[in-house]
């Protein structure tokens, strides 16, 4: 009886529809700053033969200026992009799960639909755990223009059709993009594809070619000859910390690397495990660790 009773628990649907869990759930939170190491294009708008690089206007200290800004439902897109995409022992991940965009499964053991949501229409919602913020440069630099030799939308299959020239804005090189990730009440498991989705979409941030953004690296605590990623990453049951966010309206890199230490390294460590903070490399270990054991866990486990 006592058995049965415990199998009905277990099987009972919950109001939120995602299964009981034996492991804890906690919140995450991962702040960075990424570097562009070279020109970066973002958007699709297009004026007349010139596609235009994704900015907005930031009201700051010198006035109003426009930035460069990576969209948050763009890194979003990258990351569920890069699970599916995922090799699970010779078959893509979307596959072997038969989840997709648009068609989610929505199925309890998803471990892409667990964080990042699915619909069924009619039947079924995943409401998604992992949000997405930040990504407006901190320098107002002037957009770079390139010339391009066609524009796709002109390639057809008739010969007669001469591909006009046209031009493409680019992100300058050498910009910092302080952004942030947010997973609610997730286990370290579930977590796991998050970190695995994160750090692989920093090689895949960007639209056409070139691709990619990487961690910008600073001495912590201003003394140190360690040169570490500007990351941090959260995991607790009570916010503690300060929120190393910075502020748009900062335009000097220095300052803002200065902002996001200062922040990131006041907290507190409770007693009682409800906050753990970790930093730089530290943070980076956690998460690799992490990613790891999704790719063992999920990658390669059997079909």
């Amino acid at each position: 009886m006592a058995k049965a009773a415990e199998n009905d628990g277990k099987n009972a649907k919950t109001l939120s529809g995602l299964p009981e869990s034996q492991e804890p759930r906690r919140h995450y939170d991962i702040y960075a700053i990424l570097e562009a190491p070279q020109e970066l294009y973002f958007g699709d708008e297009k004026e007349v033969n010139v596609n235009i690089v994704e900015k907005v206007r930031v009201t700051t200290a010198r006035g109003a200026v426009e930035k460069c800004t990576i969209a948050p439902s763009k890194r979003r897109g990258v990351e569920r992009r890069c699970l599916l995409w995922s090799d699970a022992g010779g078959r893509l991940l979307m596959d072997k799960l038969q989840c997709g965009i648009p068609n989610t499964c929505c199925r309890d053991d998803c471990p892409v639909c667990a964080i990042f949501g699915g619909l069924i229409a009619g039947e079924k919602t995943f409401i998604g755990r992992l949000t997405h913020g930040g990504g407006v440069a901190v320098a107002p630099e002037i957009a770079l223009e390139k010339q391009r030799a066609m524009h796709p939308a002109l390639i057809t299959k008739e010969k007669d059709n001469t591909p006009m020239p046209y031009r493409k804005e680019y992100a300058q090189p050498g910009l910092l993009y302080p952004i942030s990730n947010h997973l609610l009440s997730v286990t370290e498991k579930e977590f796991g594809a998050a970190a695995y989705a994160f750090l692989l979409s920093l090689h895949r941030l960007g639209a056409g070619n070139p691709k990619g953004l990487g961690f910008a690296r600073a001495a912590w605590n201003g003394h140190s000859e360690a040169v570490e990623p500007l990351l941090v990453v959260d995991s607790y049951r009570v916010p503690l910390g300060e929120r190393p966010l910075v502020s748009p309206s900062i335009t000097d890199n220095q300052e803002a690397v200065n902002r996001f230490v200062r922040l990131a390294e006041t907290y507190k460590q409770d007693a009682r495990d409800a906050f753990e903070r970790r930093l730089g490399a530290q943070a980076l270990a956690f998460l690799q660790s992490c990613a790891s054991e999704f790719e063992k866990r999920v990658l390669r486990a059997d079909s």
